[in-house]
């Protein structure tokens, strides 16, 4: 073995072992509140590997969408061949700016609010996407007092993840995972159409 291997293979000894014991410390099990959120693209797509993970793990999953309903999306019908393990319920009317009504905006977030809360209190769920829910919040179509009041609440082992741009610090403060995208380059901008199977 050369030196230049042999420092290698101490080099990674080492952090072998660092990383060992930083994950024998993590002892805490317990249902997370995760948000994805920033201008970039993909925070909806995240939330759904993670559907596809736990799906895969056995669990069942909920997905409820406060926003995108209107579209005939890719992800559902992919997901509509787990069955029941998976209850989806696209309850949104379009994004607002196609609306134009906010009070049919407003009702629609509160039948996906409730349909929500429905499902995090079956214990057969255990992990729960809240799509586009932020934008429901942004726009004060939901009390965000009363909606992190609810989430802090659920049972201990509901993992539960809320996507769209602009989350509210609150819901930031209350979660355990926040992740934001960031917009370095997206392809829309040099002209390019939402294209099925990328963007639904």
């Amino acid at each position: 073995m050369s030196d230049e291997d042999a420092r290698h293979r101490e080099k990674m000894r080492k952090r072998k072992a660092a990383q060992d014991a930083e994950v024998a410390s993590k002892t805490v099990e317990k249902g997370l509140l995760i948000v994805n959120t920033g201008p970039g693209k993909g925070k909806t797509t995240a939330a759904l590997g993670l559907v596809l993970r736990a799906l895969g793990r056995g669990w069942r999953v909920g997905v409820v969408q406060f926003i995108k309903g209107a579209w005939d999306t890719g992800e559902k019908r992919a997901l509509e061949a787990f069955g029941d393990r998976v209850a989806w319920h696209a309850l949104g009317e379009g994004f607002t700016w196609e609306t134009q009504d906010k009070a049919r905006d407003i009702a629609a977030c509160a039948r996906a609010w409730a349909t929500a809360q429905s499902l995090m209190a079956d214990p057969t769920i255990r992990l729960l996407v809240l799509d586009e829910m932020n934008i429901a919040l942004r726009y004060d179509y939901l009390d965000i007092d009363a909606v992190v009041a609810v989430l802090r609440a659920r049972r201990p082992d509901l993992h539960v993840v809320v996507t769209g741009r602009n989350a509210k610090p609150a819901l930031i403060e209350a979660a355990d995972l926040v992740t934001e995208m960031g917009n370095v380059k997206h392809h829309f901008s040099a002209g390019v159409k939402a294209q099925e199977g990328i963007e639904f």
